[in-house]
């Protein structure tokens, strides 16, 4: 494939920058821990339902913790505890907690031995059932061809997992490689997971294991149906991260849209909770192989596409750098950017390649995810769709990883089944016509695209070498990315977060940092 003539030793400057900056973060993150986290714990333990109001179990058990100010030890230890005095399974004991039969938060009733033993048990099985997923990953693969990247991703948002269902199932027929279903609308704001299937959204369709469920076992029979491996997505940012990605695993969803940068300057979580849900829900990810999507193409709804491309530069690199202190592996960083400069610029395409060959060269082994043109979408469809199918071009030329489908009505209303269509047959028709043009052009030396590159570059370099001097939270406190700022003790969550006591224990966590990557 064509590249632009990059210096090598300024890339590897911007890499060892990055990865300060994303250590001085992990440095606060390791003091701390989250409610999302502790009901992540407990999820993976077994602890699963509603009571009587309608209330997730993992939360009413944290709840419990909280109020007996027993919280700064984790949830982990506790529950062991509950378990042995019940002498039952994790949800029978979650029921027994929360119907007042068991005092939880009392841990002295059995020696730390006796409690140690219980854990490693739970945790020992927490940890299977993210191996299995990586496992039945494996086999799909082995089974169903894998289609060649650009891999084309099609959204379905009706509200209505089962109408979902049918969407994706006919999406997949059509071409599609991998099946998003999108958010119910602020669901990120809500701080429980919301339970069962749901049959009622606003703009999207409720995030919940019931239905990760129903749409995996829709795409298991696509992937029989088209003799192609069909991946799920669903998104994880947002107050319950780190739940989301456990009940992600134990469906086996193949991807998560999971950006901290996200939550913080476009849902204003706060930045310290985010984190560090953000680093346990990645460790989860790592252990199942779930691929994770960062959110860098939304900076560009704010800021100007030319102007501010190196921040969606520098934030990759942050988050590269962030996800591999969680384990994650190149072939899991589905990381953000997006063609977004205003079609009325001479020469914006070439401009758009540049930006998309810097993203390629800098990540070689990512599956990194592009976002097509919406910032300046409009009501014509026609223009619509041309610009689409412009960022079509752009994709396969430069090699992308995941290519999300852009829709030629869009700017009007949630697209319709038959708009989703012509929007996988446009992508079809380029993807096949110019297949191997990124393999006979050179970019001139000296030219727009190589000059394009190089400025940038240099503008991330100046940035990287400012931010890691003031720390992120600073840049995010001045608003250096998206032209959004953020307070570290504003935003939504806060007091969600919580400094580990000395006894604080998750096991889970523990023994996910210390075997580290698996390669099976």
């Amino acid at each position: 494939m064509a590249n632009i003539d990059l210096n090598q030793e300024q890339i590897d400057r911007l890499k060892s920058k990055a990865k300060q900056i994303a250590d001085q973060v992990q440095s606060m993150i390791d003091s701390y821990s989250s409610v999302s986290v502790e009901r992540a714990v407990l999820r993976l333990y077994g602890v699963d339902g509603v009571n009587a109001e309608g209330t997730p179990l993992p939360n009413r058990l944290v709840e419990i913790l909280q109020a007996k100010g027993a919280i700064e030890a984790g949830a982990s230890g506790h529950f062991a505890a509950a378990m042995l005095e019940s002498g039952r399974d994790a949800a029978t004991t979650a029921e027994l907690i929360e119907q007042r039969q068991i005092d939880f938060g009392n841990i002295t009733r059995f020696s730390q031995d006796e409690v140690s033993a219980k854990e490693k048990e739970l945790c020992d099985a927490a940890i299977g059932r993210l191996d299995n997923t990586r496992k039945v990953k494996a086999e799909k693969k082995a089974k169903y061809p894998v289609g060649p990247q650009p891999w084309k991703y099609l959204i379905v948002a009706t509200g209505n997992i089962y109408e979902d269902r049918l969407q994706a199932k006919a999406a997949a027929g059509s071409g599609a490689d991998i099946i998003a279903v999108i958010r119910s609308t602020a669901q990120s704001l809500l701080d429980y997971v919301p339970y069962g299937p749901t049959t009622e959204g606003f703009g999207g369709t409720f995030a919940t294991q019931a239905n990760f469920k129903i749409m995996r076992e829709a795409l298991d029979d696509a992937c029989d149906e088209n003799d192609r491996y069909i991946r799920l997505v669903n998104y994880a940012s947002g107050l319950c991260m780190a739940e989301i990605a456990a009940c992600a695993a134990m469906e086996d969803l193949d991807m998560l849209l999971n950006d901290s940068m996200y939550g913080i300057l476009f849902r204003d979580i706060n930045l310290k909770r985010t984190f560090i849900d953000q680093h346990f829900s990645r460790l989860i990810c790592s252990r199942s192989k779930i691929i994770i999507n960062t959110g860098e193409d939304n900076y560009l709804t704010t800021s100007d596409a030319i102007e501010n491309a190196y921040t969606v530069t520098a934030s990759q690199l942050i988050n590269e750098a962030m996800g591999k202190n969680s384990l994650l592996t190149d072939d899991l960083l589905g990381l953000g950017h997006a063609f977004e400069i205003n079609p009325n610029i001479e020469n914006g395409f070439l401009y758009e390649l540049a930006h998309a060959q810097i993203a390629r060269q800098l990540f070689p082994n990512a599956p990194l995810k592009y976002m097509p043109p919406t910032k300046y979408k409009s009501t014509d469809i026609f223009f619509s769709h041309c610009m689409d199918t412009m960022f079509n071009l752009a994709s396969v030329t430069t090699g992308q990883g995941i290519h999300l489908a852009g829709i030629l009505t869009e700017a009007i209303h949630t697209p319709l089944l038959q708009d989703r269509y012509q929007a996988i047959d446009s992508i079809n028709y380029v993807f096949n016509s110019a297949r191997g043009l990124g393999d006979e052009i050179e970019f001139k030396k000296d030219g727009i695209v190589a000059t394009r590159a190089q400025e940038v570059l240099d503008q991330v370099e100046h940035f990287l070498d400012e931010v890691c001097e003031k720390s992120l939270t600073v840049a995010i406190n001045e608003g250096r990315f998206a032209d959004i700022k953020r307070a570290d003790d504003g935003g939504k969550g806060l007091e969600g977060v919580f400094v580990k006591g000395p006894a604080y224990k998750n096991p889970i966590l523990e023994q996910l940092e210390k075997e580290g990557v698996i390669n099976d």
